[in-house]
């Protein structure tokens, strides 16, 4: 997703349809965070414009804006797990495969034979029976 800051409020606030009041209100929530140019204009990225998007859902849903912020925050949590969980499989998966790599220089031949288990005398020892 582009996060690159271009869209200034009005444009961004119709895009989404919401009034650019609105979107200011969101960003004193710290629901979304537009960039800043040097003259302190913000500018919206389409990252910006699915979170209002988002945000628009969940108010439509019912949801406060408290709800709203818990539900983003609990979204955010889940991609990051899903990032480390993705990590941790590839890691995973590549420690398979160098174990498997391994177990070609690891094999034995082994040959079957018949061997019998037979009592044998320690030297220096006497043959006794236990009754």
């Amino acid at each position: 997703m582009d996060d690159s800051p271009r869209y200034m409020i009005s444009v961004a606030a119709e895009l989404v349809g919401m009034h650019p009041q609105t979107l200011r209100i969101y960003e004193s929530k710290g629901l979304v965070r537009p960039k800043r140019t040097p003259g302190n204009t913000r500018l919206y990225s389409e990252h910006d414009l699915d979170q209002l998007r988002t945000i628009q859902q969940l108010t439509e849903l019912g949801l406060n804006l408290v709800g709203v912020e818990r539900v983003i925050a609990l979204q955010d949590e889940v991609r990051r797990m899903q990032t480390r969980l993705e990590r941790m499989e590839r890691r995973m998966r590549e420690e398979i495969e160098r174990v498997h790599r391994q177990y070609r220089r690891d094999l034995v031949p082994y040959s079957q034979r018949t061997t019998a288990l037979l009592p044998t005398k320690e030297p220096g020892r006497r043959w006794t029976s236990r009754s």
